[in-house]
């Protein structure tokens, strides 16, 4: 088990030094993670490097429609920015270890805030398709946990306080910030608790209604864990869900990814904007 932990390190200081190789002792302060639909904020970065996945030692491929696989480093707003064009997935045959790695790459590369998207399906009968939710807290139904084992604690703490995994600060600013942006537009900033399941199915009727009497407000197949890893390393966090359908179990519709990705890529202008004015008050 110790050599496993320390081969986990190891991989993460190999990514690490591979990219700063090609930064030029440029030093992100927030990293990003963009989900289904959403990859195209990373288009607005200015001064631009860009590291494909497959260029990184130890990082794994995206295989999902929708996601780049790219790292993109530069400015959003004045602010040094690393987004991810692409996450990974437990429903991709990836490990909850393999699936945070970037998390820790991108902490170790300097950034101490995360910023974390997603597609969600809706289970909250007040929330339409193409709103937008702020994460307040989540529930891990994944049945895994991405710090299962030893724990090194050149990467966090052993048992990482949870109490308020997404910063109260920022989500007060973004909820300020919407209210000035969506003013007389189509969209709202809902607020509520995220599902995170494993996938890749779809979920039944059943499963829906048990998780929206556990208090879930929408439901998606990533996020839990990256937060997870994330408030491991001590960073603040973010989280946004795009509500691309409704999931309320009693009144379910037959849904494809691709539908999926459509919704969040009629949502995408909104969303960049409330994101680059953020960004605008974290610069100052």
């Amino acid at each position: 088990m110790a050599s496993e932990q320390q081969c986990f390190y190891q991989k993460i200081e190999e990514a690490v030094t591979s990219i700063q190789a090609r930064l030029n002792g440029f030093v992100p302060a927030f990293a990003c993670i963009l989900g289904s639909g959403l990859g195209d904020l990373a288009e607005r970065v200015e001064h631009k490097t860009v590291i494909a996945y497959h260029e990184i030692p130890h990082f794994p491929q995206s295989t999902v429609a929708g996601h780049a696989g790219q790292l993109v480093f530069g400015t959003l707003a004045g602010v040094p920015v690393v987004m991810m064009q692409g996450r990974f997935h437990l429903y991709e045959g990836y490990t909850m270890k393999t699936v945070v790695l970037p998390v820790y790459v991108m902490n170790r590369l300097g950034a101490q805030h995360l910023l974390v998207t997603n597609a969600a399906g809706g289970m909250n009968p007040e929330f339409r398709a193409g709103d937008l939710m702020l994460i307040g807290d989540h529930l891990n139904m994944t049945g895994d946990n991405p710090l299962i084992g030893p724990n090194d604690a050149r990467l966090g703490v052993r048992f990482p306080d949870m109490s308020s995994a997404y910063d109260r600060e920022y989500r007060a600013v973004l909820k300020q910030l919407a209210s000035e942006c969506f003013a007389g537009e189509s969209i709202t900033l809902q607020e509520g608790v995220y599902a995170g399941i494993s996938g890749p199915s779809y979920m039944t009727p059943a499963e829906l209604i048990m998780l929206a009497r556990c208090g879930g407000d929408a439901i998606g197949m990533s996020t839990v864990a990256e937060v997870i890893a994330a408030r491991h390393a001590g960073m603040r966090v973010l989280g946004i869900s795009c509500i691309t359908d409704m999931a309320v179990g009693e009144h379910l519709e037959p849904l494809t990814h691709e539908q999926v990705v459509a919704v969040a890529n009629r949502t995408k202008p909104l969303f960049a904007t409330l994101i680059i004015r953020f960004f605008q008050y974290v610069r100052g």
